[in-house]
């Protein structure tokens, strides 16, 4: 500590204020009201205004020394006395604002830090999850953006602040981070853990390293289990632990996958995990949030919640991880992983090389003739419109991923890898979402878009297929033999399933059609996957029929399901 931080005196100048600037850790605290502070305050002074500074204690620091300013030294003289009345190593700046400003010192304009952080989350329902940006007033940081920026654009645009850091909590395997263009184009710092191979410029991050973003501090934790270099990150404001961004660790009432890495490395991380959540439930306090990125129907969680919200108590009493031994959560959490997503094995290294910018502008126009001409080469012609429509009529050859499900996560899934893609939609604004759904996971150029209806993108008869109920099913499979396809997933097949129905998961589909033949009843859960499928095998000529129908009705339809 300098001379001058062990000085005991209860007043300085303004001069004397410039010289502790220049060589120590202090807080500036301006006691004026916000339109003051506003027109112009000296850099890094915070407002706490006089009328509320004895109920906000709180927010002053009693590790460091506290200097006390307003316009000329009357309000601060007294606000001073209050402090070192409570133990505060405290000093008035004499002369205040106008002195300063007389001196010839620069003050700052603009808006002042909020008493508590605000979060903003960025959801992406489709792929079930979340991105977050996080402000205090005046300046913002963002935790795993995706590509589409021009989302985190509008929130900074919209709250008045500036973007300076973006966190990445780890390197992600089921969507492709915008935060690498987003720090080159606003000039935040990208802070990624140190021991991740990526090959663009960051800031080298390691656990318990501190980042202060205004007047919050932003902590690394170590949190490996999702990945082996997963970090999460704790929020600080004012002394307070506001709460923490957890990614892909600890999730509400589950945690994020640990099979992502292969199978050699599942054992060890799933042990990570576990630990991991041990820690961040042990560093901070029960009051402090969950802020996860993965979770919300993303197939990087290990287990699905309907949480929308929670804080480290509540994941305390909740969550299997922190309520469970090791040794039952690792034996629950490795029975109940199930597939995940194909094009997962394309965004680690997409992610690690550093994805562009993204094009979310229309594709260009597809004639009749290219539409025809892409069916003919095999490219996938994907009709965007609901299940029903599509059903009711579409072009011969070409696929249903209605935009109102989840259209990424499944066209990403089933398409072999690089085939290009052609967009159909009722209107522009369902082929620029999927364009937005696109880019996130990393195909970018669709070969071509048309609008309007399925009459306009072909000169041939269109193709149908019927729809129906469970309970159709039931009474048209007790008169005459059909093939009923079931399409969920091994874990979903394991509850319950229909008697002499066949099971081929949707996304092994593609490659098993030779095992399906005969009039064929397609069903999922609830619908979305059955007309996918059914539009496959109405495009590899099957006889279909799709069930639009929750699963739950197969028994109030007479069937007796059958279960391991």
């Amino acid at each position: 500590m300098t001379e001058l931080a062990q000085d005991t005196t209860a007043e300085i100048s303004v001069d004397q204020l410039a010289d502790i600037l220049a060589a120590e850790d202090v807080r500036i605290i301006d006691v004026r009201e916000p339109d003051e502070y506003l027109a112009g305050h000296v850099e890094g002074s915070r407002l706490i205004p006089m009328g509320q500074l004895a109920s906000r204690l709180g927010e002053v620091p009693r590790d460091r020394r506290v200097l006390v300013i307003c316009r000329t030294g009357n309000r601060s003289g007294a606000m001073t006395e209050l402090l070192r009345a409570q133990g505060f190593d405290a000093a008035n700046v004499a002369g205040g604002v106008v002195d300063w400003e007389r001196s010839g010192r620069p003050l700052v304009t603009g808006r002042a830090p909020l008493a508590r952080p605000k979060v903003i989350a960025l959801d992406t329902p489709t792929l079930g999850n979340r991105s977050y940006l996080v402000h205090d007033g005046v300046s913002a940081f963002v935790v795993d953006p995706q590509r589409d920026l021009d989302r985190v654009y509008e929130v900074l645009a919209a709250e008045g602040v500036r973007l300076t850091d973006i966190f990445e909590t780890h390197v992600h395997n089921d969507y492709l981070t915008g935060g690498v263009v987003l720090g080159r184009e606003t000039g935040a710092v990208v802070h990624v853990n140190a021991d991740d191979p990526v090959q663009y410029e960051r800031n080298p991050i390691k656990d318990d390293d501190v980042i202060e973003v205004g007047s919050m501090r932003v902590r690394a934790i170590a949190t490996p289990g999702h990945t082996f270099t997963h970090l999460s990150y704790a929020l600080t404001a004012a002394g307070e632990e506001i709460g923490v961004f957890t990614g892909g660790s600890l999730l509400y009432g589950a945690t994020g996958r640990p099979d992502l890495l292969g199978p050699d490395h599942t054992e060890a991380l799933v042990r990570h995990q576990y630990a991991s959540a041990h820690r961040l439930a042990e560093e901070l306090p029960e009051q402090a949030l969950v802020f996860p990125t993965h979770g919300f129907g993303s197939f990087c969680a290990a287990t699905q919640s309907e949480a929308s919200e929670s804080t480290i108590g509540q994941e305390r009493l909740a969550n299997p991880v922190l309520t469970h031994t090791e040794a039952e959560y690792v034996e629950e959490l490795l029975a109940g992983l199930d597939a995940f997503p194909a094009y997962y094995a394309h965004m680690g290294p997409g992610n690690t090389v550093g994805p562009d910018a993204a094009d979310l502008s229309l594709p260009r126009w597809a004639a009749v003739e290219d539409i025809r001409r892409a069916i003919e080469n095999g490219e996938w012609v994907v009709d965007l419109r609901n299940r029903t429509a599509f059903a009711a009529g579409h072009v011969v050859g070409s696929l249903n991923f209605g935009i109102d499900g989840q259209f990424a996560t499944y066209l990403g899934w089933l398409i072999p890898w690089g085939t290009p893609v052609t967009l159909l939609g009722e209107t522009e604004e369902q082929v620029l979402e999927a364009r937005r759904e696109l880019v996130r996971i990393g195909i970018d150029e669709p070969a071509g878009a048309a609008t309007g209806n399925p009459l306009e993108w072909t000169d041939s008869p269109l193709g149908r297929f019927g729809t129906a109920k469970f309970a159709d099913m039931r009474e048209v499979s007790a008169h005459r033999p059909i093939t009923m396809l079931d399409v969920r997933r091994n874990l979903e097949r394991a509850e319950g399933w229909i008697p002499g129905s066949v099971h081929i998961p949707i996304h092994e589909l593609l490659g098993r059609l030779d095992e399906v033949s005969g009039e064929v009843w397609v069903h999922c859960a609830a619908g979305f996957r059955a007309s996918i499928a059914a539009s496959i095998l109405a495009a590899a000529g099957r006889h279909v029929v799709a069930v639009d129908d929750d699963f739950e009705h197969a028994v109030e339809a007479g069937f007796v399901l059958v279960t391991q």
